[in-house]
This record gives C-alpha cells, structure tokens and sequence, in this order.
C-alpha cells in the first residue's frame, strides 16, 4: 500500500465530524486545494480511499503530501472562509473568479436639476439611482449610449443648467440625436420627462415608457409645443425598434439569475444568465480547464463568490443542475444573509424556467466548444515547439528576454512570459541593467537572467520557465547557457533571430539554426512571443527615460537636486503641474523652501517671458 495515502487517510480518519475548512498541501507547502465540509472526516477521508475518483480529483490527490483543517461554528461560517482561503492563495485546482475587477453599474443622478446618466464601480449613498451590476463596462456604455440616443440625452462633458446659453449646439442636436438642453430651448421638464423614461426602460418597463411619451406628446401638442411633440413621437419610434431588439423570455416582473454548468475532460463552462424586467439583459460565461476541480457538490463556493464581488443578489436564483441539498441549503442561508432578505435557489424540471436554463446550458456548451478548439491550436503550437527544439518538457510557461537601451544610462531588460500558449501579463517583469557599463547586450542579457533565476524558490516570484527563449542570436545563447550551467538550472535556452525582414523564422540552439517558418502555428506563436517581449521591454525603457528627463529638467534650477526633483514630481504629479504651480503650492510641498519654490517659479516664468 502506498505509504503517502496510508499516513494522509489515518491524519483524516482522526478528524471530527465538524463543519469546517481543510486545506490540500503538496511537497512544498504550496496550497493547491481548498474545500469545505459539513463533516470534515467524512469528506477528507473520502479523497485517500480506494474508491474511483474523476481524473481531475485524482490527480489533484496525486500530488497531497499534507493538509490542514480549521473548525468552523456553521456552514454560512465555513463557506466565507472557504471563499477568502480561495482568494488569497489561489490553488491551482481549485475553479476561481480570476478577473479581480469590481462590477460596473448604471448610475442616474437624479438628485440633480439636469440629472446624468453615467458609468460607475461604486455604489454609495448619495441618492442617486443604480442599475445593475453589469458583466463589463462594455456593456455599460452600450446600454448608455443606447438610452442616450433614443431619447435625444446629451453625450457632452457640459454641466446643466450652469452651460445653458454659453455654448453652441453640436453637430448631434442637428442629426437629432440630442435634445439641446444647451440651446436654452429645451424645458427642465422635458428633459426630466426624458431621464424618466430612461429609468422606465432600465427597470424593465419599455411599455410604461412609451406610454408616458405619448401621454406628454399630447400635453405638447395642445398646448402648441410642436417641436417637443415631435421629439416624444421620434422617441417612442426609437423605443419600439429597441423593444424588438431585446427578446422577451418570461414574466414581464421577472428577475432571475440563472446558472448552467457544462462538464467534460477537457474543461467546464459555468454560464450565466442575467433576467431583469422578464428580459435577458446581460450574461456571463466562466471557463476552468481541465486541472480545474468543478463538482456541483462544491459550485456553491463559486456561486457564493460570484455575488459577493457583485453586491446584489435577485430574490431567485436558478441552478439548471443537481447540487447536494446540504449545500443548496448553506448556499440559499449565505445569500440570504449578504442580500438581508430572503433568498430562493430551485432547480426548475418543467415549463419556461426549465427552458431558460437549457438555454444558459446551450450557451455553456458553446463557449466550451471555442475554448477546446482555441486551446487545441496552442497545443498543437506547443508540441510542435516541443518537436522542433528537441524539448524532454511540454513547455508549459515559456519566458522570453529582450535588452532595450538608449546611451549609457537607460538600459532595460524585459521579461514576458506565455503559460500554456496565453501571455500571462501578470508575470511580465522587467530589469534596470545596474552593473553593465557600455552597450553590451550579451552582459546585460546576463545580468538580467542571473537576478531572475536568483528568485528561483522565492514564493513572491513566478516559478521557473521550461523555456528561455532570447530575443538573440547565437552569441547570446551562448552566454546563458553558460550562465544556467554555473547556476545549476537546467533550462532550455535558445535564441529567436530575426532575418532581413525584421520576422523570426528561425530559432538557434547556439550552434545551428532551426526553421519554423513550414510550421505555422509555431511561427505564429513565437512571433507573437518576440513582438511582446520587444514592445513591453522598449516601453520600460521608455517610461525610465521620460521619469530621468523630467527629473534632470527640474535640477537645473538653483537648489534642487534629484532627491528634490522627485518629491516634487510625485507630489504635483507631472513637470507641467510644476511648471504651472505658483509660489505658494509649491512652498506648500514637504522638503521644498520658500527659496526654492522662489527659484521654481522664477526659472518657468522667466523662460515664458522670454
């Protein structure tokens, strides 16, 4: 018997029959899963038994060598904690809500004279009337520009009514496109009755919208305001082609979210859809691949995680597949609690739910068939490296350098990185060269690379590459390679040369050369590698020149110096805020005098004057 699972199932045979957290180790300490329980014993044992697991759980098992476990008080307790665990270790199988953003809602100041329609992340108490979340500020703009247009709303920047009479009407009040509230034409009223009706039509109610613009369109025509009855008839034939764009799907009161999950070896799609008003207003699709460990039994953490980030919960929401009833029943109490109301979840077997979830399952099922055949081209990409290079490793995470510099002082080397065929941007780092004199890229290169592989085992620092890939020739590869034998790495290296064209077609192993231009997807990929790496290096370096430039302009100026330069630039934020500051806020800036702020201002006001 294997001795690892016999000392893993006797730790978990010793658990209590306790609601709580455990916590999935491998040999290095590392978290790779988390998961909670309403019996701790139970569960955990079950993973080191012999019965049959799926290949996901299985090999996440595979790679156990220890676990911890925290007692909670109740299950509401376990799955926050469970969902804050998730957060901030971010297990590699664990299924995750990788896109840290805050949700953007639809917010209308209608504590306003003139209220706006705007895009924000926040909601605050401020009276003011949000809508949504919604899945992307994409979407927000959409709707808003949308709602702008069908009711002749201006787009502009200028403040109402303190603009009315100051500035000209623009070329979208002459397409009718806006209403004109600047002209001095437009009535307080009228406008509002415009904002209102964009509220109607955000709450779901397209029908009550257009019949208090035509209920307005006679109050205009009989009392002869011909051009305001004209507007409200053009708007309420914009809000009909608008009602026909959006496809009615249940009750007209309806608000629902509605959650289907499609599973095979290859990856899982969690699909959202998102019903205000009995009309789909917004999706959202999540994808795991195929480490990824989605079982309905533990999506409850996800769905949990999902409105927490959101901040609002419907009163129903719908799972168009089977979840453990205990976990039903922690997830409906836990909703319950964050909305202060109380929440359904059901499973809908019959009649128009049931068709809105195989609907969600459809769309699941279609950004599953994009996401394998995405990945099966970067597959074929990777393995075809792997054959062409000779590789003993898939490699999985791949790191390309490249060495920019502009004289002696601004020399940078960037990093950026590719796991599994996808730039991972979060990884990129780049290398101030401190200790290169001259422009001599192969010490550069060196130096760089020897500070990256110092971090090798450092947990703040990204795990080691199969690949090294260098924007270089055969001279460069030979000098890394050297440098990873002295360090003892054993790491691929090889070097992307460029032909008269400025285009890779062939990679070097330091002695000969390997073309990949018969290999499309492999060219495709490394062109797209060492396009990266040379605009993300050029703009480090760019970014360091600009920062040393308006530095060394400011210490020309009697008295400052570089310790100088730099607080004033972080504290005013740029050289033309300095340039524009007056004696007294410059005076105001910690670690600047009076005499110095006197000597700033002389030297910009003097040069003006001149």
């Amino acid at each position: 018997m294997n001795e690892r699972l016999d000392k893993l199932r006797e730790k978990a045979n010793s658990l209590p029959l306790s609601s709580g957290i455990y916590i999935m180790r491998d040999s290095r300490g590392e978290v790779i899963y988390v998961g909670k329980s309403r019996k701790l014993k139970n569960r955990v044992s079950s993973y080191f038994s012999e019965t049959p697991k799926g290949i996901k759980t299985a090999k996440m098992v595979s790679r156990v060598a220890d676990f911890d476990y925290i007692l909670c008080d109740n299950e509401i307790e376990a799955l926050t904690l469970e969902n804050s665990l998730i957060k901030q270790y971010s297990p590699k199988y664990n299924i995750k809500l990788k896109d840290a953003k805050s949700y953007p809602y639809i917010k209308v100041s209608v504590k306003d004279d003139y209220p706006n329609l705007s895009m924000t992340r926040s909601r605050i108490g401020d009276g003011a009337k949000y809508f949504g979340p919604y899945s992307s500020s994409a979407t927000v703009y959409d709707i808003i520009g949308t709602l702008k247009k069908t009711f002749g709303l201006p787009s502009c920047k200028h403040k109402f009514p303190q603009d009315i009479g100051k500035v000209r009407p623009c070329i979208y009040s002459q397409i009718g496109r806006c209403m004109a509230p600047c002209s001095g034409k437009v009535s307080r009223y009228e406008y509002v009755s415009a904002v209102n009706c964009a509220l109607d039509v955000l709450s779901g109610d397209i029908a009550d919208a257009a019949k208090n613009l035509e209920k307005k369109m006679y109050e205009y025509s009989e009392a002869e305001q011909f051009e305001a009855a004209a507007r409200c008839r053009d708007t309420i034939v914009s809000l009909e082609k608008l009602r026909d764009r959006q496809k009615a799907v249940t009750d007209p009161k309806a608000e629902h979210d509605i959650f289907a999950l499609y599973r095979d070896e290859m990856c899982s799609v969690i699909s959202v859809l998102i019903i205000r008003g009995g009309r789909i207003t917004d999706n959202e699709q999540f994808t795991f691949s195929a480490d990824e460990i989605l079982e309905p039994e533990n999506i409850s953490s996800f769905i949990f995680g999902f409105y927490r980030r959101r901040e609002y919960v419907p009163k129903d929401v719908l799972i168009g597949f089977d979840i453990p009833e205990e976990d039903a029943e922690d997830l409906r109490d836990s909703l319950s609690e964050m909305s202060k109301r109380k929440v359904r979840l059901h499973h809908p077997e019959r009649g128009e739910l049931k068709a809105l979830c195989d609907m969600a399952y459809a769309n699941a099922e279609q950004n599953a068939t994009h996401y394998k055949k995405k990945t099966e081209n970067e597959n074929e990409a990777l393995a075809g490296l792997a054959v062409l290079l000779g590789l003993e490793v898939y490699p999985e995470r791949i790191e390309a350098y490249d060495i920019s510099n502009i004289g002696r002082e601004h020399k940078v080397a960037g990093m950026v990185v590719m796991e599994n065929g996808v730039l991972k941007r979060s990884d990129y780092r780049s290398f101030k060269i401190k200790t290169v004199e001259g422009q001599d890229d192969y010490a550069s290169m060196r130096e760089a690379i020897s500070r990256r592989l110092g971090h090798i085992g450092d947990e703040s620092f990204p795990p080691p590459p199969d690949l090294i890939l260098l924007d270089g020739g055969k001279g460069h590869v030979s000098v890394i390679r050297q440098l990873t034998e002295e360090m003892g790495c054993d790491i691929p290296v090889f070097g992307m040369v460029k032909d008269e064209y400025h285009k890779t077609r062939t990679l070097t192993d330091g002695e000969s050369e390997i073309s990949i231009a018969k290999k499309q997807s492999v060219f495709m990929m490394i062109y797209k590698l060492q396009e990266e790496v040379h605009r993300y290096t050029y703009s480090r370096m760019d970014s360091a020149k600009r920062k040393s430039l308006r530095t060394s302009s400011l210490e020309k100026i009697k008295g400052i110096g570089e310790k100088k330069a730099k607080i004033l630039l972080k504290e005013l934020g740029s050289l033309a805020a300095v340039r524009s500051a007056d004696v007294a806020s410059l005076s105001e800036v910690k670690g600047i005098t009076a005499r110095d702020a006197e000597e700033i201002y002389s030297y910009f006001n003097d040069k003006k004057g001149r």
